[in-house]
């Protein structure tokens, strides 16, 4: 398995934790991103000592544009780029629409969309000098079908799926594949940020079946990301078996 440099947004827990670690066992050099620094820093030094290869730490919102471009937009240290995970995203609130907090609506669009553009924008001058490499989105089975109460977290997903689908097209000249993975329900820190600390309700949502753990999420990323140079994975639609999409659960 060739060696590779992998940029990993929202990498200080969940998704992004998981693809961090399972992409460093593998021998990969790391661009680690997300807003808490301790996090990070820890999460690399563990992953320096136990596989020894290089991770390099940036510490910034993907919501904040300035902050993006300052950190990545020319950056030699992304010379060589081989792969761009853009994985930093979150749902705020579960409510009908008339009743939306339309702070959570902004948050959840500028993460889940403006920040992945953002960071795909950045970084894309480097792929394109490359002559190739690869984007895989984290996109949820939220952007397949919307549900009741999800309305702008699906609205924001259903967005990464389309743009995911025209920046294939876009950047099929350069050699860059796109994918996007669309998990379903899994269990990491998603449900107490939704649900803004109400452990009681997070739990909740968990109970009666076995769920989509990271570990899951970061194999089938690392899959797509190691076939041959001829073949992209455009989509993946993944749930747990209890799972058939976002309206289907059997407890």
């Amino acid at each position: 398995m060739m060696h590779k440099k992998i940029l990993v947004t929202g990498a200080s827990s969940g998704f992004g934790n998981a693809i961090a670690r399972k992409f460093a066992a593998a021998g990969n050099d790391l661009i680690i991103t997300g807003r808490r620094a301790d996090r990070l820093e820890t999460l690399a030094d563990e992953l320096r000592e136990s596989f020894g290869i290089n991770v390099l730490v940036k510490v910034f919102d993907v919501q904040n544009r300035e902050q993006v471009f300052a950190a990545l937009h020319g950056d030699p240290a992304l010379e060589n780029l081989d792969l761009l995970v853009n994985n930093a995203g979150l749902a705020l609130g579960r409510d009908h629409f008339d009743q939306g907090n339309i702070d959570d609506w902004e948050t959840m669009i500028d993460t889940n969309l403006k920040g992945l553009l953002y960071v795909t924008r950045a970084v894309l001058p480097g792929l394109i000098n490359n002559g190739k490499g690869h984007i895989i989105n984290i996109g949820s089975t939220a952007g397949k079908e919307a549900y009741e109460k999800g309305n702008v977290y699906c609205a924001s997903k259903t967005a990464v799926d389309a743009i995911s689908q025209s920046m294939r097209i876009d950047l099929l000249k350069h050699r860059i594949k796109v994918t996007v993975v669309h998990p379903g329900a899994a269990e990491t820190e998603f449900s107490m940020v939704r649900f803004k600390g109400d452990e009681q309700t997070a739990k909740s949502v968990y109970e009666g079946y076995k769920p989509l753990q990271a570990e899951d999420i970061a194999d089938t990323v690392h899959y797509c990301a190691n076939l041959p140079e001829h073949v992209c994975i455009n989509s993946v639609v993944m749930t747990c078996t209890s799972q058939a999409n976002s309206f289907y659960l059997y407890k």
